[in-house]
């Protein structure tokens, strides 16, 4: 497989340089990004001295200074190829336990999140981002919390917390739960680090070697990871436009006899898809009838207006099967990390006694800034003017995609992504962006196999710049070129 092709702009710190070595440090980088994988075949010669407008001694004295440095090995007849160090960190693919492991991707989850961490990664060239932009978001609302908390007293920051969690916060937090119709006391709520640690204390607990776990496929691509870490097997249930595809779904509980179902009932990521009522209370009596534990997962549950046609399976099975998940990450701040787990009174038990085991409590003092955030009053506004710009950006994001030659899974009427095929290799695509400056998310990243796809993730606030679009167009030209 060789390594796609792509104008990039040169690295901001090379003007000291020579051509020779700026190539080199170039294809390093890409390399220790992990970009250009071992045995992935570097662009040809000719290839490369066109792209980047150089001579072919220039690529010929680059290539050989890589390959003298261990980075890349020389093929008589064949080329240039990515070669494995020796002393080089493993792999850390994610790879689910399976009938088949999966190849290798091209991205993988950690070449992802590794970028997305990247303090230099810009938000508008970044429609692979899984949050919104910082402009979008409003800092005065946690600022203002800190300053009245640093008026009181620090003795009260001193302790260690409690295992469940700050409890005017749960308290608060029953109070929204009430809102959409669930019961839970404040001894049902348990505070954590955000979505992901919530989903890392479940697999402790309920997740054993061999066990099946039903994920979306396509779905949030961090749990893969910790279920298969567990010895889970992933079990993918597809998508339909219309939602999760329940007759998939009940001829697979057949078949498995799953542990638990883990599943986004509003606004699914990625597909923006929201369960009917119907259709939440055919997951529920499946879920009885093979006694699996249902994981509801709702992040981007604010991002709904209050009229939005979704429905919540924790407020029709009221926590007696379903284990809910909330979080503020999405909507205050990704850095704020304080999310909940609402369940049954004996599993807050367990969930709280292994958050105890894994890390003691989670840190008091950002929940005591989300309980001022809350009971200020202006959290509300501040939810209602990010549905508006989301509203505001949405159909120029569609028209843009489509007009580009992608085809929409669907247009959700909230929410922040669109699940769009490319038509193309999609890892192929977001490496080429990449090295155009932008970061895309594969669709193979959604697979619980990892699976190669033509499908991408788009985050609608982050699409507005134009030359997104243009790129889009050039590569897709360029593949169709080479096929025709």
């Amino acid at each position: 497989m060789s390594v796609p092709l792509a104008q990039i702009p040169a690295p901001h710190d090379t003007a000291s340089l020579t051509l020779v070595e700026q190539l080199v440090q170039w294809a390093r980088r890409r390399i220790e990004e992990r970009v250009f994988r071992p045995g992935m075949r570097m662009p040809s010669i000719r290839k490369l001295a066109l792209d980047k407008g150089v001579s072919r001694f220039t690529v010929v004295e680059a290539y050989e200074r890589l390959v003298a440095q261990g980075f890349l090995e020389s093929r008589r007849g064949s080329g240039f190829y990515v070669r494995e160090r020796l002393g080089a960190s493993a792999s850390t693919e994610i790879h689910p336990l399976t009938e088949a492991a999966p190849a290798p991707a091209t991205i993988d989850v950690v070449w992802l999140l590794r970028n997305m961490l990247h303090t230099g990664a810009r938000p508008e060239r970044s429609p692979g981002l899984g949050y919104l932009p910082a402009r979008w978001l409003d800092g005065d609302l946690i600022t203002n919390a800190l300053r009245t908390l640093g008026r009181q007293s620090g003795a009260q920051m001193l302790g260690i917390g409690t295992p469940l969690g700050f409890l005017p916060l749960r308290q608060q937090l029953q109070t929204r739960l009430e809102e959409l119709e669930i019961g839970a006391s404040p001894d049902q709520i348990v505070m954590v680090s955000g979505i992901t640690q919530a989903i890392d204390l479940i697999s402790r607990i309920y997740v054993k070697p061999g066990d099946a776990v039903i994920v979306g496929d396509p779905a949030w691509f961090q749990m893969f990871g910790r279920f298969a870490s567990q010895g889970a097997r992933l079990v993918g249930m597809p998508y339909t436009p219309d939602g999760p595809d329940l007759d998939a779904l009940e001829s697979l509980v057949q078949t498995w006899r799953p542990k638990m179902l883990v599943i986004n009932s509003v606004l699914q990521n990625p597909t923006g898809t929201s369960l009917t009522a119907a259709q939440a209370f055919r997951i529920l009596r499946l879920a009885e009838a093979y006694d699996f534990i249902v994981v509801e997962d709702d992040i981007y549950g604010d991002l709904c207006p209050p009229s939005y046609p979704g429905t919540r399976l924790a407020s029709l099975d009221q926590l007696k099967r379903v284990i809910y998940l909330g979080s503020f990450s999405k909507t205050l701040a990704p850095n704020l990390r304080v999310g909940f787990v609402a369940c049954a009174p004996e599993v807050a038990t367990a969930v709280s006694d292994q958050k105890m085991l894994v890390g003691m409590t989670s840190p008091e003092l950002n929940e005591r800034v989300l309980y001022k955030i809350l009971t200020e009053g202006h959290y509300r506004r501040h939810v209602e003017r990010l549905r508006v710009r989301l509203d505001g950006v949405r159909e120029k994001s569609v028209r843009m995609l489509e007009k580009t030659g992608l085809k929409l899974f669907l247009t959700p009427m909230a929410g922040m992504f669109l699940w769009a095929d490319t038509g193309v290799d999609a890892d192929a695509l977001a490496a080429a962006g990449h090295e155009a400056g932008f970061l895309l998310t594969p669709g193979s990243l959604f697979s619980p196999q990892q699976s190669s796809t033509t499908w991408m993730r788009f985050n609608i606030s982050n699409c507005g710049d134009p030359e997104l679009a243009t790129f889009l167009c050039r590569y897709l030209d360029s593949v169709a070129r080479r096929a025709s």
